[in-house]
């Protein structure tokens, strides 16, 4: 395949440009070149699929069988619906057992390999090979141009081509080489995007609310954290900053700067049920005991601290059993895109055909995976919008006037 080698000869012509080497714009190479056309992946990197390795702690959490389209966010909520359809949880699958990869099922549905995330890599480009994909590295694209067809140019090469893909990511991770060039591509062509944000990332505490917490750092509980309608029943972790665990990173997809975000630290358990027996005892040693049957020691111990019961009447307990299950946090910010697993917004989804990926006023311009202002929730989903989007561009990109 000769991935990774840089070719001088300028002018080079194929039927698809894909850009980006990511999960998202191999899949797209892959559908288009088992159709016969002629396909360039074009990377800045020095390797494809970096973000794909370093997914799952290692392991890549490559897709989740209970993949639904609410699990995404969008101003569109229905748009991921036609290329999930198009491209299932299971059609993955099938490539992953045709490749004989080991995996199991961790928790909801999410899938690890049980090896290195290098087998799902290896999987991509060995179908990139058998398709006739070629994967040009080190190719920083500088310009892209559109006349009778689309001119691609990097900074050692030109390339010319009927259709182009854009799968080059959002910002998150920019040590892993996120750019924006995606949005830029999209402005360039006069199509809106959508204010990128960073998504499933931690959430900072500033002043008191620091104070409060964060010597707690390690101290984990699962509980449900909610903001609006959206509410995640999953691990909390406070951490030297702020919080974070899988139930915060879940709903600072759906958190803006400002907003509350209300933690029930003991979902579904009545506390304080047990003091209200009319033989019990009703004191702050009791209190404590209720909270420690449910939460870490420690976080029991804050809990109380912060907020003890006010009185031991019926009434102020059920008062403190209610502020339990909706506890206020009003979180500072996030750790920005340098820690957030994705980015949310990017290219709108009205500017995009929702079976096709093409944008409606640019024939031939495709935009797939992050790129898009289609977010997944934690736990898989955004691989497999990476490869259901991917699939249907690939599926759908045509050859035009271009020998």
């Amino acid at each position: 395949m000769g991935y990774g080698a840089v070719n001088s000869q300028r002018g080079r012509s194929r039927d698809v440009l894909v850009l980006g080497a990511g999960a998202a714009g191999l899949m797209a190479a892959i559908e288009a070149g088992r159709r016969g056309l002629r396909v360039t992946v074009l990377d800045h990197a020095e390797r494809p699929g970096k973000k794909i390795l370093i997914s799952g702690g290692g392991r890549c959490n490559f897709t989740n069988i209970h993949c639904r389209p609410e699990n995404f966010l969008s101003e569109n909520p229905h748009f991921a619906r036609s290329a999930l359809a198009g491209f299932t949880p299971q059609d993955f699958l099938e490539l992953v057992h045709r490749h004989r990869i080991p995996y199991h099922e961790k928790t909801l549905g999410q899938l690890f390999c049980d090896g290195s995330a290098q087998a799902i890599l290896d999987l991509l480009l060995e179908e990139c090979a058998a398709a006739g994909v070629e994967i040009e590295l080190r190719q920083k694209v500088t310009a892209v141009g559109h006349g009778s067809g689309f001119t691609v140019e990097t900074e050692s090469d030109s390339f010319g081509s009927s259709a182009v893909i854009v799968a080059t990511g959002g910002l998150s991770i920019p040590k892993m080489g996120a750019t924006g060039l995606a949005y830029e591509i999209a402005r360039q062509f006069g199509l809106r995007v959508v204010e990128p944000r960073p998504a499933l990332v931690p959430l900072t505490l500033d002043g008191a609310a620091r104070e409060s917490w964060c010597d707690l750092a390690g101290v984990s509980a699962e509980v449900v954290a909610s903001t609006g309608k959206q509410r995640f029943r999953e691990k909390m972790l406070v951490t030297h900053r702020g919080l974070s665990g899988p139930a915060i990173l879940q709903i600072s997809s759906y958190w803006r700067q400002g907003e509350t975000v209300e933690i029930d630290f003991a979902p579904g358990e009545p506390v304080y049920a047990g003091l209200l027996a009319l033989s019990a005892g009703r004191h702050t040693a009791a209190a404590e005991t209720a909270l420690r049957q449910v939460l870490p020691q420690r976080l029991a111990e804050r809990l109380l601290a912060l907020d003890p019961p006010q009185g031991w009447s019926n009434r102020a307990l059920e008062a403190a059993e209610q502020r339990l299950h909706r506890w206020p946090v009003v979180p500072s910010g996030t750790e920005g895109f340098d820690k957030a697993e994705v980015t949310a917004g990017g290219v709108a989804t009205a500017e995009l055909s929702a079976k096709t990926m093409e944008a409606k006023r640019v024939p031939g311009l495709y935009f797939i995976g992050e790129a898009v202002d289609v977010t997944g929730h934690l736990g898989g989903f955004n691989f497999q919008w990476a490869w259901a989007s991917g699939a249907a561009a690939g599926r759908a990109v045509k050859a035009g006037i271009r020998d």
